[in-house]
């Protein structure tokens, strides 16, 4: 648990990309990497399941628009992380490249751990770190 000015957080619950060809991105979230899709609204948004989180993705122009909830919309590289169980970190390194995406970059961190990078479709920055290591 992380305490924040007094708050308990327990994990980030959701995470949001925006991206405006959400087909697309729905064939390389769902059907490259085998996230499950929670809704899908064409034009609107795409929700996935990422373990026990949810990764939003927004048209920004849409939600841009929207009065409840409140308006958000973003835009250029974002960056998320996805967690894998350390003895998974080889095998989840060679599926994605199985799948032919290509993985951009390796980085070993100060407490040797490493963890890889590649993109989504619109360019989006993912990258895939095992459990325990960069942040503990």
């Amino acid at each position: 648990m992380v305490y924040v000015s007094g708050m308990n957080f327990t994990k980030i619950k959701e995470t949001c990309l925006y991206i405006n060809d959400l087909e697309t991105a729905r064939s390389f979230y769902e059907g490259k990497l085998g996230l499950p899709v929670i809704d899908y609204q064409p034009g609107k948004h795409l929700f996935l399941r990422a373990g026990m989180s949810v990764l939003l993705c927004f048209n920004p122009e849409d939600s841009r628009q929207k009065t409840s909830p409140p308006p958000h919309y973003g835009g250029g590289r974002q960056h998320l992380a996805f967690e894998v169980p350390e003895a998974d970190y080889e095998r989840a390194k060679k599926e994605v490249a199985d799948r032919g995406i290509a993985i951009t970059e390796e980085v070993t961190w100060k407490s040797g751990t490493r963890s890889f990078y590649f993109e989504d479709p619109e360019g989006n920055v993912l990258e895939i770190v095992p459990e325990r290591g960069i942040w503990d």
